[in-house]
């Protein structure tokens, strides 16, 4: 129900320290929710935002609302790099307090001492015992207890409220060293916890660093002069030394050099740059220094743009989280009732003794908190999207990320994808007395000033510093082009024109046919008399397409080829990279026939392309991979999975990395139950105390969060 149906939709985005688990989420939920005029809540734990969809005129009630859960957020104004630079300052305080290591410490001291002195004969209702534990309870779990009140108000069952039950039932039973360790053990573990969750957040703060903060901008008068990054216009001049990180994007104009890529595209080799090349925000310079042209404001560059989609990635819920946090939302009002039970079942009907049994009820509560299991997921799909993106592949949502392992078929766009969409010279083939470098210079001279991709390559490979003279040029639409060179009249053109001159042989065919059975576009250099060269274009299969095709067949995947050319050439290229099913002469509409033909097939069907001409077939597959993303915008914003340079073998190193992800998922949920449900046996043989059950649940926690962070250290490379 809107507030005010007059007022429009708008996001408010708020950074709240205290949230990082999904036990203040749930808390927020409930007191939110129920709201009038807030349409949608989207948390993002690992970086402790929360975003609220919301018709208020004025957000003050949901920041109050925020206040009386002790939660204490912080506007967060717009998305744009230099505020997620302000909010990266705020992350770098620390994630406890000095004052609350003290307090915990105290804690400590007071726990072991209250313990020490019931071994040493004290009784644990003397007045020595009692006053320690007293100490170790309130410097050790005050917040907990705060935390466990507001929990208590708002109807909501979390480990703070499950932790003050039970340090609250021990005192009441005489169990005070055991209240008092239980206290001080649950604040070390959340100490603990946090820490290892900063090591997750840590992965996109690192991101963060690589761009700097200081760009040498060149001025009107000519001198250079230090700004500062999120200050310099588009357009600007900057000038990089060796040794630098690039500030911004841009083109070079001025030097050339070599630059370390890995933070954007993944390359494990640096590249050679040179004038009119593109450089990105955060890479290295190694070796030259140049001059560039800003093309990108620092909350646009090729970084911001990844570093946002990670952050927003993390807010999408992968399938095993979704299920998780349902299986969590029931299972706490289950194990709270079964606590219970058992408190009051044995005692009322089986005339057992009402403390040991009420001792056990409060072991359970502590033991069963599903922490560890709703904590486990989020971490590491984090870790997983984080590490994809260090080595180039950026991966909009958990989803995708879970998904890839189940990856049955693949559907690659030929230009562009499997070869560079560039037509080069393969071939010069002379047929008569004229030699290939006189050849070459006449053709190149004829094709100087055509547009023709074909004319293109040719006048690339001569590299010609004074094209000869041409003299009435005449091009011949579908043939080719002729010019006069030195008094004689030159043709340069398809297998058509060579036949409509009458020059076209079985010498001449004898080399035109092997070179268009490759797939290879071939032209003829001749006069009116006779064949003088033969010339073969093509658009050449990129080192990595054939590597990575062998990579996916032994996964599993199935590999199709889907291409707007013709099938000659079509089929020449897919027999290069390995590839059985091929699909030419295919226009967009047919693309997607056949991604939904693909689709009836295999469960999960990818697709590649360039993010553009290929988006119905990338938007109906069911994961969409855009090649080559690095400073494109259109990519980078359709493509399910960006590979933010032109190399296929990134889509294996992907599905590699999901298949890791699944499996340490799995491994989290199995340890989070199990570890639950052995101490759960040992409380009811009566074998387990309330110390051993925080062990129980916090341990679980901290083993299910550093086996998420595995991930961070996945170690499959590409080789350059």
């Amino acid at each position: 129900m809107s507030a005010n149906s007059n007022v429009p939709a708008k996001d408010s985005v708020y950074r709240i320290q205290k949230m990082d688990c999904p036990t203040e989420e749930r808390l927020i939920r409930n007191k939110l929710e129920p709201m009038s005029g807030i349409h949608e809540l989207r948390f993002n734990l690992m970086q402790r935002e929360l975003t609220v969809r919301h018709e208020l005129e004025d957000d003050q009630p949901i920041v109050a609302a925020l206040e009386t859960l002790g939660m204490e957020p912080e506007r967060k104004e717009g998305a744009d790099c230099k505020s997620c630079e302000h909010d990266h300052e705020n992350g770098k305080d620390a994630t406890v307090s000095r004052m609350a290591k003290w307090l915990v410490a105290i804690s400590g001291v007071a726990a072991f001492a209250a313990e020490i002195s019931g071994w040493m004969g004290a009784e644990e209702g003397s007045l020595q015992v009692i006053a320690l534990s007293i100490l170790a309870i309130l410097t050790g779990g005050m917040q907990t207890a705060k935390k466990g009140w507001i929990a208590l108000k708002t109807f909501t069952m979390n480990i703070n409220f499950l932790m003050v039950i039970a340090v609250t039932g021990a005192m009441i039973i005489g169990e005070w060293p055991e209240a008092a360790m239980v206290a001080f053990l649950f604040a070390v573990a959340e100490m603990i916890e946090a820490y290892s969750l900063d090591r997750a957040r840590n992965a996109i703060r690192d991101l963060m660093e690589m761009a700097p903060e200081m760009a040498l901008v060149q001025q009107p008068d000519g001198s250079w002069q230090e700004v500062a990054a999120s200050e310099v216009p588009l357009n600007a001049t900057i000038k990089v030394k060796p040794g630098e990180r690039i500030p911004l994007d841009g083109k070079i104009i001025e030097g050339q050099s070599t630059i370390n890529q890995a933070p954007i595209t993944g390359e494990s080799m640096p590249v050679e740059k040179n004038p009119g090349d593109a450089v990105f925000a955060g890479t290295l310079n190694e070796r030259g220094s140049f001059i560039f042209t800003v093309t990108a404001n620092q909350g646009n560059t090729t970084l911001a743009r990844i570093i946002r989609s990670v952050q927003e990635a993390q807010s999408e819920r992968a399938p095993t989280q979704r299920f998780v946090d349902q299986f969590a939302r029931y299972y706490t009002p289950v194990i709270v009732l079964l606590a219970a039970l058992i408190a009051t079942v044995p005692p009322l009907f089986f005339g057992a003794e009402f403390m040991p049994w009420l001792y056990r009820a409060l072991v359970t509560l502590v033991i069963a908190c599903p922490c560890a299991l709703v904590i486990s997921t989020p971490v590491t799909v984090v870790s997983g999207l984080a590490a994809a993106a260090r080595r180039g592949i950026l991966i909009k949502g958990g989803v995708y990320l879970e998904e890839g392992r189940k990856l049955k078929a693949l559907a690659l766009d030929k230009t562009g994808t499997l070869t560079h969409g560039k037509p080069v010279l393969t071939d010069i083939r002379t047929i008569s007395t004229l030699t290939a470098e006189k050849a070459l210079e006449i053709a190149a001279s004829l094709n100087a000033l055509s547009e023709h991709p074909v004319a293109h390559a040719i006048v690339t490979k001569a590299a010609l510093s004074r094209p000869l003279t041409v003299s009435n040029f005449e091009a011949m639409t579908g043939r080719g082009v002729n010019g006069v060179i030195d008094g004689t009249r030159y043709y340069l053109g398809n297998h058509r024109l060579a036949e409509e001159l009458g020059v076209c042989g079985e010498h001449v065919e004898s080399e035109l046919l092997p070179l268009e059975s490759e797939g290879k576009t071939a032209v003829v250099l001749a006069t009116e008399q006779q064949a003088l060269c033969v010339f073969a274009v093509a658009d050449t299969v990129r080192t990595t397409s054939v590597e990575a095709v062998k990579s996916l067949q032994q996964l599993g995947v199935h590999c199709v080829m889907l291409t707007g050319d013709n099938s000659t050439t079509a089929q020449a290229i897919a027999t290069h990279v390995g590839i059985e099913d091929v699909r030419g002469n295919m226009l967009p509409e047919d693309k997607l026939k056949a991604m939904e033909e693909l689709r009836k097939n295999y469960d999960v069907v990818g697709m590649v392309g360039d993010g553009v001409n290929d988006a119905p077939a990338l938007a109906r597959a069911s994961i969409g991979f855009a090649m080559g993303a690095a400073g494109t915008d259109t990519a980078l914003e359709t493509a399910d999975v960006a590979l933010m340079e032109d190399d296929l073998r990134r889509i294996p190193l992907f599905m590699n990395l999901s298949r890791k992800t699944s499996t340490i998922l799995k491994q989290n949920i199995s340890l989070s139950i199990g570890i639950k449900a052995v101490f759960l046996a040992l409380n009811f043989a009566g074998l387990a105390t309330l110390w051993m059950a925080v062990f129980a649940d916090m341990g679980a926690s901290l083993i299910v969060v550093f086996n998420g962070l595995r991930l961070l250290k996945f170690q499959q490379q590409v080789k350059s």
